[in-house]
Order: C-alpha cells, then structure tokens, then sequence
C-alpha cells in the first residue's frame, strides 16, 4: 500500500522559505507523477506544483519564480522549496502521487497534510 508522509510546514514571515517534503513508501517511487497542492481556509484544494516521473516541472502562477518542486527517486521524496513566501501562501499542503495507467487512467495517493502559514 502507497503511503505519503509530508512534513516540513511551520510558521514562518512573509518573504520567508520553508522546504516541504513528502516520503514515499510502500512502492516504486520513481513510475509516480508527484504533486502538490494546497488548500486554504473556505477554498477548495488547488494544484500548486507537478513533476513527471521524467522530471518536468508545472506550476500555477501565482508561485511560479517562487517555489521549485524536486524529486530525489533514490530517496523517495519529493520537495517543495518555497521562497519569498506571502500571507496568500497560507494553506494546508498535500502531497500527491499519481500513477498512470493510460493517458485517462491513473490512481491518486494522497498524504496527511501540513499545515503553512506566513504571517508576521
């Protein structure tokens, strides 16, 4: 069974960094598209940050320049560094992993979820 552990999220000050991370057990790291998404107070869930089991890189607007998504396969964790983080950035974070069976066919696994807030 695919299990994802985040942590990393804390407190931290606008224009502030936090490095989030997600482990991932329970089977081969390296077939999984890894992703992060964020869901703030009253909003719905949104992506923020993708990466291919190839290594290509997507991100929403509003973090792209600030935050940098990463995989260690040797490891079996994925990253997101965020930088110059805002009192927007506040969220709860979750790790996601997706395996693709076919271009319309995957299985999401989802991790527990760590709580950002910027604020001074």
């Amino acid at each position: 069974q695919v299990q994802l552990v985040e942590s990393g999220g804390g407190l931290v000050q606008p224009g502030g960094s936090l490095r989030l991370s997600c482990a991932v057990s329970g089977s081969i790291f390296s077939i999984y598209a890894m992703g992060w998404y964020r869901q703030a107070p009253g909003k719905e869930r949104e992506l923020v940050a993708t990466i291919t089991n190839g290594g290509i890189t997507n991100y929403v607007d509003s973090v792209k320049g600030r935050f940098t998504i990463s995989r260690d396969n040797a490891k079996n964790t994925a990253y997101l560094q965020m930088n110059s983080l805002k009192p927007e950035d506040t969220a709860v974070y979750y790790c996601n992993a997706r395996r693709y069976y076919s271009l319309r066919s995957y299985s999401d696994y989802w991790g527990q979820g760590t709580q950002v807030t910027v604020s001074s």
